[in-house]
């Protein structure tokens, strides 16, 4: 089953895609850890892609899809501004330098590659689109 949402490039809607997500997981009867896990890394893709693809820029908007088939879950977040968002490959940050250096930020997409099974990010077209899945028990 498959379900969209398109949002503008906002923070104020990140509400609206967490409960998008949660709603659709909800009800398919998974363990609420992994709605959470779900919800947590397409938050985070989605955050990053409206602050630092898009400039919070609400003229420019979002397209997210969900899809479950037999147990595995693909999630698509595509980028409609101008502006190609192809973060660095993942790398695990050394925490000890994050605390060392007082570091607030920079760890969320480790985390979303730890939560997903796979994280992809690549072009279509001049557009940017991040793929994440989660095989589901």
């Amino acid at each position: 089953m498959k379900s969209a949402l398109r949002i503008a490039c906002s923070r104020s809607h990140l509400q609206q895609v967490r409960d998008f997500v949660r709603t659709y997981l909800s009800s398919r009867q998974l363990p609420e850890i992994t709605v959470n896990q779900v919800v947590l890394a397409v938050d985070e893709v989605v955050a990053n892609f409206i602050i630092h693809a898009n400039g919070e820029d609400e003229t420019q908007f979002l397209d997210l899809k969900l899809q479950l088939d037999d147990h595995e879950l693909n999630v698509e977040i595509a980028d409609n501004g101008d502006t190609i968002f192809l973060p660095a490959p993942h790398q695990s940050p050394d925490l000890r330098d994050f605390i060392r250096q007082g570091r607030k930020g920079g760890m969320g997409m480790t985390l979303v590659n730890r939560l997903m099974d796979k994280v992809e990010f690549f072009t279509r077209g001049n557009h940017t689109v991040c793929h994440l899945s989660k095989h589901l028990a």
